[in-house]
């Protein structure tokens, strides 16, 4: 009787399995799109808007950093200019009082035939001067105009401008004869806000600067008469260093009451809400107002005149009395500044 062939061994189904593996991975796909989605959307905490809107705060604040190095040049050319000016109008009067010399008599031109033609040569040097002179005033109107132009592009147009940011009081309140006086702290600065007009006062936020600004000082001595004043300082978001040296130089010297309020953005800041409180004191004396004295620019020594020999006397006339030569004074020394003092 024949063998019973062997059955074929029973296939195992994966098919099961393989549902579940797709499924796991779809699953894990999915996680990863929804994070990839959610981290775009936000860096750090921040909304792209916010730092579309940080970008643009600093792209600006290098527009403003460039211009103001414009217009510091632009002073510097202005001042060579009028320095020029002067050495012009200078020339142009030993100019005339030369030309007048040369208009004497026949017999006195005779006579110093020497002397004028002396000061013949003399003229040909200074008129060599002045157009040299003219030239380089030619070209300084030319930079001037177009550091003028330069300006006028970087000029920021009002619609790209930060909007303005409105303060508004926080907490439960002040009481209503409170006086209020605003100091804006930003990144190494501190401006006292309309506290004796609509003129802001601007000084920098070092230690040594905060304790030794006159200005500054007459501003919290006047403050501090009053029991019932507040000084609100604005923290913009890098203010926070120059804030700890204004408030700390007003509690800690002069007892003022100091509040604080931090300000996002860096918009113009708009202080209507507290129109009532806002404090006015007295304007500073001009005396404090006055920037520090600059030590006396170098003086280049004058150039020695050519002796030139005396006219003899026309006949019938006294003879002119002898006139010592001008001397040019040494330059003064700068004055010498006193040490800046230590903070508190």
């Amino acid at each position: 009787m024949a063998k019973r062939r062997h059955a074929a061994k029973d296939e195992i189904l994966l098919v099961p399995f393989l549902d579940i593996l797709c499924s796991l991975i779809g699953v894990l796909i999915l996680i990863i799109v929804v994070l990839c989605v959610s981290q775009t959307q936000q860096a750090e905490g921040r909304t792209q808007e916010d730092l579309q809107s940080a970008e643009e705060a600093k792209r600006l604040r290098q527009e403003i950093v460039e211009r103001n190095t414009q217009s510091v040049a632009l002073k510097e050319k202005v001042a060579s200019l009028e320095e020029l000016q002067k050495q012009i109008e200078e020339k142009e009067q030993r100019f005339v009082k030369l030309r007048k010399l040369l208009a004497t008599s026949k017999e006195t031109q005779e006579e110093n035939l020497k002397i004028s033609q002396q000061m013949q040569k003399e003229l040909d040097d200074l008129l060599l001067e002045l157009d040299g002179m003219k030239q380089q005033q030619t070209e300084s109107k030319k930079e001037i105009a177009a550091l003028m132009d330069e300006l006028k592009k970087r000029d920021v147009p009002p619609e790209r401008r930060a909007p303005p940011v409105v303060v508004q009081p926080s907490g439960s309140g002040m009481a209503a004869d409170t006086k209020v006086f605003f100091v804006e702290a930003t990144n190494g600065a501190l401006k006292i806000l309309g506290a004796w007009g609509e003129e802001d006062y601007r000084l920098s936020a070092t230690a040594a600067v905060v304790v030794a600004d006159p200005v500054y000082n007459y501003f919290l001595t006047e403050v501090a008469k009053n029991p019932k004043s507040l000084v609100l300082f604005l923290i913009r978001d890098d203010g926070q260093a120059a804030f700890n040296n204004g408030a700390g130089r007003a509690e800690n010297d002069y007892k003022v009451r100091v509040g604080k309020l931090p300000i996002p953005g860096r918009g113009i800041l708009d202080l209507a809400t507290f129109a009532k409180y806002r404090g006015i004191i007295p304007p500073p004396p001009a005396a404090l107002m006055a920037p520090a004295a600059k030590p006396a620019p170098a003086v280049k020594p004058a150039p020695t005149a050519k002796p030139v020999p005396a006219t003899p006397p026309a006949p019938g006339t006294a003879p002119a009395p002898a006139v010592p030569p001008k001397t040019v004074p040494p330059p003064a020394p700068p004055a010498a500044t006193p040490p800046a003092k230590k903070a508190a």
